[in-house]
């Protein structure tokens, strides 16, 4: 349902009883959408209620479809992972060409370093063209993901990133750029970044970078909501393990 349907439906609720209002047509109707158009007028509360009821349907879907996609975003295998071993977790999309996921990847660094109990997990998604691809798929590389951090550091600090420079970064980290290219046209991986693109797609992700912590979507580089979020996570996992002793001690 969209908004003006909503205040359609709100006015027709509050007009009851009214005479002839409650049979007029909704659609097409010049006189009754004049009549709408007054009543709204007179009373600006149902259009603030309306939207609110809006605003709200639209949270409860975004919150089923993260907490449906929850697996695939916190859990997939095939993502590089800092921190594996946290018991919350940041996942990020982001493309090495992006100007915004380059900017705020040394607040990453750092909130990886001080965050040990929170993994962070990096959703390669390039979208600045065929450049920000080949570097995507040379990080998924075995050899790539070898690398971890110091790859991904050294592939974000790098302006107008382009395959040749691609490769250098490679070679200047004791990786063969031949070697690693061959292995970047593997056929799964092409198909992890498609499937990281549908995941975008079904979360209505706008761009790189962003981030999802605990069923909040974060765009662009706003650490200090980022900062935020992640003590909120923590706090709730370690609230989770304080419940999960009280109800069990021994752990049997």
């Amino acid at each position: 349902m969209n908004l003006k349907q909503l205040l359609v439906a709100a006015a027709l609720l509050s007009l009851a009883g009214c005479d002839g209002l409650q049979k007029a047509p909704v659609q097409n109707d010049p006189a009754f959408d004049r009549r709408l158009r007054a009543y709204l007028l007179e009373h600006p509360e149902v259009i603030r209620d309306a939207a609110a009821k809006l605003q709200a349907e639209k949270a409860a879907k975004a919150r089923a479809v993260l907490a449906k996609a929850q697996p695939a975003l916190e859990r997939d295998a095939r993502d590089f992972v800092a921190n594996p071993d946290g018991r919350a977790t940041v996942v990020q999309f982001f493309d090495y060409r992006c100007p915004y996921s380059r900017a705020v990847a040394p607040d990453v660094e750092r909130l990886i370093a001080a965050n040990r109990d929170v993994r962070f997990v990096f959703k390669q998604y390039p979208v600045f063209g065929s450049a920000s691809d080949y570097a995507a798929r040379a990080a998924l590389t075995p050899q790539g993901k070898a690398k971890g951090l110091a790859l991904h550091r050294a592939l974000m600090a790098q302006k107008d990133l382009n395959p040749a420079r691609t490769d250098r970064i490679l070679g200047q980290l004791g990786l063969n750029a031949r070697d690693v290219e061959a292995a970047a046209h593997d056929p799964a991986i092409a198909e992890q970044i498609a499937d990281t693109r549908e995941l975008a797609l079904k979360l209505n992700l706008k761009g790189t970078p962003t981030f999802v912590v605990a069923g909040e979507v974060i765009p662009g580089a706003d650490i200090e909501r980022l900062e935020t979020a992640i003590a909120r996570a923590r706090a709730s996992a370690l609230s989770s393990v304080g419940e999960a002793l009280t109800r069990n001690p021994f752990g049997h």
